[in-house]
């Protein structure tokens, strides 16, 4: 038997308004009502008919998370952080990923909206900081949050963590352990947090009275062939670092890979550090040092500052944290 929202109402003893206001998380409903309404619709078993929301509504309860990550563990929190706060919202996700170099890009977004209605979108860098994108949701007036933009604007919601802040505090905690040629993996520069965490990175060897060596810096794209690559030509150096700190973690992995295969101990002879603290970061030998960079958490806050909008606007600033493991020591 169909459990019907006049079967909730009924046995929470209120209106099926009432109940409707709040299963769709309307404003406005006393404490003790939400609580009696949701304990009784979890005691029926009552499911939303999303297609009969829409059509009352005119809404589909739907957002879209538009990425183009090459870290799958990044992307899969990200992915896990949104669709728990849908769950709790009840909304579903709709997960898109995106070609950012793809010419066709725009054409595809609009088709996505065009089939689906989308209540709202969730984007990830470098669709973030999209001007295109950006002036074709505000055309459309779609309601959109930006994940870890490159500036914050007042007139747009984001979520995201100081990355100058982050890769400083890292390179400080290598500089305290005795090291003074510590290299550096920059990420793909068409995201913003790639140059924020190389800022990050000079402003604390600039405190520490040490001269910002270009020779120690390599690019890097995310993912672990880039931080190989990278590490292997920074070993080969006639001075190599005694450190290197990697924008992310795959490219992180890619540095142990690479000092492995070269016979260059780690610890003991390299430090290595990351950022992100994805699930990588533990199953790699030795586990990795890294930013903990709160990615489902992060996922989350933009599920919920799209719930808030257009009613809010809120720039959401998350905080980091400083993970120490057996991947670096002192010099």
């Amino acid at each position: 038997m169909s459990i019907k929202i006049r079967d909730v109402s009924e046995a929470a003893g209120v209106s099926i308004k009432t109940v409707s206001r709040v299963l769709n998380k309307e404003k406005y409903v006393a404490k003790e009502t939400r609580a009696r309404v949701e304990a009784a619709a979890a005691k029926l078993g009552y499911h939303p008919n999303f297609a009969a929301r829409a059509l009352a509504g005119r809404r589909s309860f739907q957002i879209a998370l538009i990425y183009d990550n090459p870290s799958p563990y990044n992307a899969q929190n990200v992915q896990a952080g949104v669709k728990g706060r849908c769950i709790e919202g009840g909304c579903r996700m709709i997960s898109q990923p995106s070609d950012a170099g793809s010419a066709t890009l725009l054409k595809e977004l609009c088709g996505l909206i065009d089939q689906t209605m989308l209540d709202g979108i969730i984007l990830t860098p470098p669709f973030t900081d999209n001007p295109a994108i950006r002036a074709e949701l505000a055309r459309r007036e779609i309601s959109f949050v930006t994940l870890s933009p490159a500036t914050l604007d007042g007139a747009v919601a984001a979520a995201f963590i100081d990355n100058v802040q982050a890769a400083e505090d890292m390179t400080t905690y290598l500089v305290s352990l005795g090291h003074r040629r510590i290299g550096f993996i920059e990420g793909d520069t068409r995201y913003a947090a790639s140059g924020q965490r190389k800022a990050g990175y000079r402003k604390a060897l600039y405190k520490a009275g040490l001269d910002y060596d270009a020779t120690l810096v390599r690019p890097g794209q995310f993912d672990f062939e880039s931080g190989s690559a990278a590490a292997t030509d920074l070993l080969a150096l006639e001075d190599p670092p005694t450190a290197i700190f990697a924008s992310n973690d795959d490219m992180a992995a890619g540095v142990l890979a690479a000092a492995h295969r070269l016979s260059v101990s780690i610890p003991a002879q390299l430090s290595v550090a990351g950022f992100d603290d994805t699930d990588l970061a533990q199953v790699v030998w030795p586990p990795l040092t890294t930013i903990r960079q709160p990615v489902q958490a992060l996922g989350y806050a933009a599920a919920d500052l799209l719930f808030q909008l257009p009613d809010k606007i809120e720039q959401r600033l998350l905080p980091h944290e400083l993970i120490v493991r057996e991947s670096t020591a002192a010099r």
